[in-house]
């Protein structure tokens, strides 16, 4: 019965395609809340009876689709109502499967916001706040764009509508809500505030994997309830009879983390006149058995845990860097995502991550030596307009081995391409591409030709920039000579800096004088940080070389006959030579792995030699025998 009634009420939905909220708000009746509340028995205020919030057995999303009962019979359809294809609840689990990222789901819901700035939002928060039910963390996504009327949130929660249309909205395919919070947490309610058509409503609805499987439902059942506030106090809009809306505001209390009637409309305090606010709750847990998002490690940030980081090795200075630098951080670290998430700066538009608003980040603002490439896309039937391509070296380059193009689509960043080669270290690329589609996770794609020869382009842009540009970094090429006087020195060297007061050298092996290299200023030669690290040239696998003489290079006042061979050298000499010792070293290490390599190779080929030889003499050995047994 309950299921039936909910049903009716979900299944009231326009034919129309247009968002016309007074439709949406005016088919039903208006009656009182209090006289609902009183017939049918709903809590007002005292949540202390209520009975605790029930969970799914599995928390982990990826485990949390298997040992699902499919029912053998099927609930029959309501009197009145024509058969319909079922969409069964474990389709809402497989569909989230899509993402297999978890920042992916949570940019989904970002996009939602941004394209609410046509409605004039202002902001989204995203937050984390603590389920008093059970005192469990949840997710809140809130903004102040135009909200959802009850045609509208209807719209929301059924699978595969969209009526976005503009072709500067990222949102097309009207699957990104359900994917999105069903792989953050295992249920999701939605409250929404508008002002259509002369009427003002607040809508709240629930989408809980959590609900469906606990309750053995054999279709999605999404409870939703609607309210009338045009008069300044919410009234009930009622579209079947007053159990049906009482029936679906007993699931909301009894499966989501507010058991009164007043905890639900708080919920709108903060929202104002228009808005919608999204609460993700059951958050999914990883293998471990601890939250999939980190909310301990970093206040101002929410962040996915990083294997990689909590080894407990030591580290080399390189793996340092490249960690802190935003091609390694955005995997892990929400606020370092979103702020290059969008291609242009927002004008009135922030994203507030746990009260502290992102700060937009454009990596080509940094590039040196920028270009721009245009590239225009080739196909039979269709002529697209050329589109701009930016290339430059990021400013670490080329100590980080990273290279490839932030991809962007509508404004959205939907790929990162990284390459790993040694060459093209440093050159890195940014374009919009709006002539191809994303795939249904913005996280990659559509494999198809004109992404094909995207991608072939984009590597042989890399490829002819670094053989016109790395000459600047003391690279030679065939076609370009190295420039000395435009060469930029880039110290390999431990972040560890002091501007001003240097600390004293740790005893052990920098105890007695060790080295001081300071990077030199190419403006005005001042000495800018001091690091405890010699330099490439003067360093084995285990440290220092034994006959290492310590080099000062902060400028001091030139001594007589103190054997220092650096004594007058200037500092762009001084640059010169430790780049030609950066290089030299850099072979050499190089020449080390191919004759390590070299190594283990006829190691190999030595022990499947004296394999074969053994069995050779197996068999020689055998043969001997059978050979003196015929004899005999």
């Amino acid at each position: 019965m309950a299921k039936n009634a909910v049903a009716e009420i979900v299944n009231l939905d326009s034919d129309s395609d247009e968002d016309n909220g007074g439709e949406g708000g005016g088919r039903g009746m208006v009656q009182s809340l209090a006289s609902l509340i009183e017939n049918q028995q709903v809590p007002i205020g005292d949540a202390a009876t209520a009975a605790p919030r029930e969970t799914l057995e599995c928390r982990s999303f990826w485990k949390a689709g298997e040992n699902y009962v499919i029912p053998t019979g099927v609930t029959p359809t309501a009197s009145g109502m024509l058969e319909h294809a079922r969409v069964h609840p474990k389709f809402l689990h497989s569909n989230a499967t899509s993402h297999k990222w978890a920042f992916g789901a949570i940019a989904e819901l970002l996009d939602n916001a941004v394209d609410e700035t046509q409605n004039g939002a202002t902001f989204v928060k995203i937050d984390k706040i603590n389920i008093v039910k059970d005192n469990t963390p949840a997710l809140v996504f809130q903004d102040d764009g135009g909200g959802m009327d009850p045609n509208g949130i209807r719209k929301c929660m059924s699978l595969g509508y969209s009526s976005k249309k503009s072709n500067t909205t990222i949102g097309q395919y009207g699957n990104g809500f359900k994917t999105s919070t069903m792989r953050l947490g295992a249920d999701a309610i939605v409250f929404s505030r508008s002002t259509r058509g002369g009427k003002s409503t607040q809508s709240i609805g629930l989408l809980s994997y959590t609900f469906l499987r606990r309750t053995g439902q054999d279709d999605v059942i999404v409870p939703m309830i609607d309210f009338d506030i045009s008069n300044g106090q919410p009234q009930p809009v009622v579209y079947g009879s007053p159990g049906d809306w009482s029936t679906n505001l007993n699931i909301l209390l009894k499966w989501s983390p507010f058991s009164t009637v007043d905890e639900l409309l708080q919920q709108f305090e903060d929202i104002g006149t228009h808005g919608t606010k999204v609460i993700v709750y059951n958050l999914w847990l990883n293998d471990e058995g601890i939250y999939e998002l980190s909310f301990d490690d970093d206040d101002e940030d929410i962040q996915l845990r990083d294997e990689n980081a909590q080894d407990g090795k030591r580290l080399h200075a390189k793996t340092i860097e490249l960690r802190s630098h935003i091609s390694y951080r955005y995997r892990h670290s929400l606020r370092a995502y979103i702020s290059m998430l969008y291609l242009k700066k927002f004008k009135n538009f922030k994203i507030v991550l746990r009260g502290i608003p992102v700060q937009q980040f454009n990596i080509a603002d940094e590039f040196r030596y920028p270009e721009t490439v245009m590239y225009k896309p080739q196909a039979a039937a269709t002529e697209y307009a050329a589109s701009e391509i930016k290339i430059g070296f990021i400013k670490e380059a080329p100590k980080l081995p990273i290279n490839g193009f932030n991809v962007y689509h509508k404004n959205r960043l939907i790929r990162v391409l990284l390459e790993g080669s040694t060459r093209g270290n440093g050159v890195v690329g940014v374009l919009e591409a709006n002539f191809i589609e994303p795939a249904h996770d913005k996280q990659d794609f559509e494999r198809s030709s004109l992404f094909l020869r995207l991608e072939a382009r984009l590597k042989k842009i890399i490829s002819d920039y670094w053989q016109t540009h790395c000459h600047v970094f003391g690279y030679q090429t065939a076609q370009i000579p190295a420039d000395k006087s435009k060469r930029v020195v880039i110290p390999d060297q431990l972040p560890t800096v002091n501007t001003s007061n240097p600390s004293p050298l740790p005893s052990g092996k920098f105890s007695q004088g060790g080295p001081i290299i300071r990077e030199i200023s190419v403006s005005n030669a001042t000495s800018t940080r001091t690091v405890a690290v010699p330099a490439p040239h003067l360093r084995n696998s285990t440290g220092l070389r034994s006959n290492f003489q310590p080099v000062q290079l902060n400028p001091q006042p030139a001594a007589t006959n103190t054997g220092n061979n650096l004594v007058g050298k200037s500092a762009g000499e001084i640059r010169e030579e430790n780049l030609q010792l950066f290089m030299r070293c850099e072979e050499y290490k190089k020449k080390e792995n191919e004759i390590e390599q070299t190594v283990k190779s006829l190691e190999k080929e030595l022990e499947e030699t004296k394999s074969i030889c053994a069995q050779l003499a197996l068999l020689v050995d055998a043969k001997k025998k059978e050979m003196l047994q015929q004899q005999i």
